[in-house]
């Protein structure tokens, strides 16, 4: 074997494995910085800015005010109790449960004496295509499915102060229908949405608001906002005199007796009118769901019902529901589980609440409305 030289030095490493391990760690350098900023960005957007525990404690030491008069416990309740029964086959948009429904609410906004929206109807018609929804196991999944008829339903109480300036109270009467021979009823989800909407309509209808309300239940909600959307589209008022959206979807069911209430985070306007309402309100009505989160969105309730159709089209709105629980999308979301007496104080403070909304001048609602 040839002996080695003294005198010969290690061969250095090639530059080019140098040149490309120092852009690997100004990479690895660029990517830390980011994540870090990324992170920093988004704590202003967790769910502790809203301090859920800070709103709880400062509520428990306030005093609900007596259960009032502006409810009817026997019909609120009954309504829910119709929407959800079995003959309505869980209220799924295009079937025969969800007509028996829309029936059974039409009828009931001409017991109340609604005017209906739409010239001598309260129906407004329209059709949607849904998603393919792709299943690659089924036969020819690629093509579209058949379009779908949906049917909103709307009613008027014209108001004394300003007639041509309107609120709209809004909650969806459809469902998840049948699956699999499964019936979904519904009851929370939100047949409780419609008879607290209902329970609103017959308070104005016996003691005339300042602003002309409009009364909607939304079909398809369940398949992706479509009834609000064509609400809008097609809307029997003009748009920039919608003052602002209040919206009902699941408002009957909570073990803790939570409500909450997003939109202020958008519409910070209306925290002064909504401030005496929560402070004598018998549930406790929580601020949230509504702060904008870049990696969390199922946490952001503004586009996960019906007002966010409007909220994407600038019209301010409020929204009311409780939190997910065991009978959500679910057959166990019966009649039989709604607290009762939970239920009974939302409906009252929702009366409350559109009071006290309908008292404040349009530019407190929507300071950037057109001037009637």
């Amino acid at each position: 074997m040839a002996e080695i030289s003294a005198g010969h030095a290690p061969r250095p490493p090639a530059r080019g494995a140098s040149r490309w391990l120092r852009r690997l760690l100004r990479l690895l350098f660029v990517l830390l910085a980011v994540a870090v900023a990324l992170f920093a960005y988004s704590r202003q957007f967790h769910p502790e800015a809203e301090d859920w525990p800070g709103q709880r404690a400062l509520l428990a030491t306030r005093t609900p005010a007596s259960p009032s008069a502006r409810v009817d416990a026997d019909a609120l309740l009954g309504d829910v109790r119709a929407l959800s029964a079995p003959e309505m086959e869980g209220r799924a948009v295009g079937t025969p449960g969800g007509a028996r429904a829309r029936a059974y609410v039409a009828r009931r906004f001409a017991e109340l004496g609604l005017e209906p929206a739409f010239g001598r109807s309260y129906e407004q018609p329209f059709r949607f295509t849904p998603g393919r929804g792709i299943r690659f196991w089924r036969a020819k999944f690629w093509q579209a499915r058949a379009p779908v008829a949906g049917v909103n339903l709307a009613g008027l109480v014209r108001g004394t102060v300003s007639p041509q300036r309107y609120l709209v109270v809004s909650a969806h009467y459809d469902h998840l229908g049948m699956r699999n021979g499964v019936r979904f009823p519904g009851a929370d989800d939100n047949a409780s949405g419609v008879a607290a909407m209902l329970a609103a309509a017959a308070w104005f209808r016996q003691h005339p608001p300042r602003h002309s309300i409009l009364f909607v239940a939304f079909d398809a909600e369940e398949q992706g906002l479509r009834g609000a959307r064509a609400f809008l589209e097609q809307a029997p008022v003009p748009l920039d005199s919608i003052l602002l959206n209040l919206n009902f979807d699941m408002v009957s069911r909570n073990e803790d007796g939570e409500l909450f209430l997003s939109g202020l985070h958008a519409n910070p306007q209306l925290r002064p009118l909504v401030e005496p309402v929560r402070a004598g309100a018998a549930p406790t009505i929580l601020y949230g769901h509504d702060h904008p989160r870049p990696f969390w969105d199922f946490e952001d309730w503004t586009h996960q019902s019906d007002h966010g159709e409007f909220a994407a089209r600038g019209i301010p709105f409020l929204y009311l529901g409780v939190a997910d629980h065991a009978g959500y999308h679910a057959p166990g979301d019966t009649f039989e589980r709604i607290d009762q007496r939970f239920f009974l104080g939302v409906a009252d403070s929702i009366v409350g609440l559109l009071t006290a909304l309908d008292a404040a001048d349009a530019a407190q609602l929507r300071p950037q409305a057109a001037a009637p």
